[in-house]
């Protein structure tokens, strides 16, 4: 096949592929909780080809994207990139040359540009090369960032005045801005000092951002240090939360209002024990006072909704036991919040609960420890092979303006196993409703909640073809995604193995595209 390179007139709009398929439904697929399957987009699997990777670029459209080796009289790998529009339309299909030794270790769409963040394989090499192409047309720009520190960039964030790359150098976080204006890079002030885990880059719609860090205060005490940058990535606020005696911050996520308070939500636990046991709500005020509300697990409504019927009326009566008692109420969990979002005049926060999984010669082994931080894996403890993670459930809490818990609700996740820690339940909130959805061996989950009351109870949809007599086989590799997408709209790709008795089998990567009412 000729490889057509980016940034040139061949890499028209009118470029078309042979081998897709697009199909669009005449009448949309429903599942009971009101979500519709509108289109598909397909590509054959031919061989051992490799599949797609996706950016989306919200109302823009999807990026799709692959590496391919070994080339025949090719010194670099080619990156095959395609343009699609919302209604799975292409609009350019190209190729770019990448150094054989350069990873590709970020990637991010914004209005007018797809970004790619590329990092040499080990550290005879620090500068980072970056392409900035336009989605309009493919053409690019190519920046070399100059950097000093050997580390991977594990965070990769755009502003509307550079890009921001974030890391550990020596377990230390740091973070990079990196300046369209002046093409130049710098270490972000009020870093690089102390060992903590880099927990949120948040990026603001006016270019400014927050970097949310993990790290221990003075007295000892793990907390949550929220550092403001202006656009210019000028530090103007660098604040410790402040927590209760026997209280430790250990991951938080943050959002900043329209009357420019802070809202900062997290989990909490012991001193020196990565274990949650609990949620915090914080907020702060313009002029820097601020307010935490904790929420312990066992206090939740539904937090125990995922367990068997028998095992949760066992874990509410020792509940109610230290209680009665004048006991505390402890339970540990592996727990990730992923998002805060607001919701009518509240918040609402979602995250999952998991554990890593070991194991040894010729055995299984699972445990709620971990590697010493949740964002880079140790693959080998003490003589033990990780194995993965497995998730239990996602849990979904809204609060109110000043904190106050108002209701809870939990997702159970079933089977879910993965070797980094990712989101899986995404929700889509309504007026007088909240979806909650997930992808699992090519099969759509959802459930349906109003504030602590379920609506609708967990139902599967077959991910489908749109034609007629199509069985589609599971994917027992469970590579299929959903994520989202623009207004109400996600979508859900992999690869499925497909037969139909008219045309026999055939392998093909998949996305479709899913809305919730």
């Amino acid at each position: 096949m000729l490889r057509r390179p980016i940034a040139c007139a061949t890499c028209s709009i009118s470029t078309k592929w042979w081998y897709i398929n697009l199909f669009f439904w005449l009448a949309a697929t429903v599942c009971q909780a009101q979500v519709e399957q509108s289109a598909r987009y397909e590509i054959p699997m031919l061989g051992f080809g490799q599949p797609f990777e996706i950016v989306p670029a919200f109302q823009n459209g999807l990026f799709l994207y692959r590496r391919l080796t070994g080339i025949p009289n090719e010194p670099n790998d080619q990156l095959e990139i395609q343009k699609l529009d919302t209604a799975f339309n292409p609009t350019w299909h190209g190729y770019l040359a990448v150094q054989k030794k350069y990873l590709l270790v970020g990637r991010k769409a914004d209005a007018d540009y797809l970004y790619l963040l590329f990092h040499y394989v080990d550290f005879s090499r620090n500068d980072l090369e970056m392409f900035a192409l336009e989605q309009g047309t493919g053409r690019y720009v190519r920046h070399v960032i100059k950097n000093f520190i050997p580390f991977n960039p594990s965070e990769f964030q755009v502003t509307k005045e550079g890009v921001l790359l974030g890391g550990y150098f020596n377990k230390i976080p740091v973070v990079i801005f990196y300046s369209f204006d002046t093409q130049k890079s710098r270490l972000l002030p009020g870093l690089q000092s102390d060992i903590g885990e880099l927990t949120h880059i948040k990026v603001h719609t006016d270019g400014s951002f927050d970097v949310l860090v993990s790290a221990r205060n003075l007295q000892g005490t793990r907390t949550i240090w929220v550092k403001s940058y202006n656009a210019q990535a000028d530090l103007i606020r660098n604040l410790p939360l402040e927590p209760e005696d026997n209280k430790n911050l250990l991951f938080a996520r943050s959002l900043k209002t329209a009357n420019n308070m802070q809202v900062i939500a997290g989990v909490y636990g012991s001193r020196n024990s990565e274990y949650s046991k609990g949620i915090f709500m914080a907020s702060i005020d313009p002029s820097g006072l601020q307010q935490i509300r904790y929420y312990n697990f066992g206090d939740l409504q539904n937090f125990f909704k995922y367990m068997k019927a028998g095992r949760e009326k066992r874990v509410r009566e020792r509940i109610a036991r230290r209680r009665i008692r004048g006991k505390k109420i402890r339970f540990n969990y592996r727990f990730m919040v992923h998002e805060l979002v607001p919701y009518k005049n509240q918040y609402v926060l979602l995250g999952e609960a998991f554990y890593p999984h070991y194991t040894s010669a010729g055995a299984g082994y699972s445990g709620f420890f971990m590697p010493n931080t949740m964002g880079r894996n140790n693959y080998v403890r003490d003589g033990r092979i990780f194995d993965g993670y497995n998730y239990t459930h996602a849990v979904v809490m809204g609060f109110d303006n000043d904190g106050n818990l108002q209701w809870d609700n939990s997702f159970e996740i079933n089977d879910v196993k993965t070797y980094t820690l990712e989101q899986f339940v995404k929700l889509e909130p309504h007026t007088d409703k909240i979806d909650l959805l997930y992808m699992f061996r090519n099969e759509l989950r959802t459930k349906v909640i109003q504030g602590n009351e379920v609506l609708e109870g967990k139902t599967s949809e077959i991910i489908r073809t749109g034609r007629e007599n199509e069985i589609t086989r599971m994917d027992e590799s469970n590579t299929s995604r959903l994520d989202y997408w623009y207004g109400n709209y996600f979508y859900a790709y992999g690869v499925q193995d497909v037969f139909s008795p008219e045309s026999g089998k055939r392998k093909v990567f998949f996305i479709n595209k899913i809305s919730s009412r």
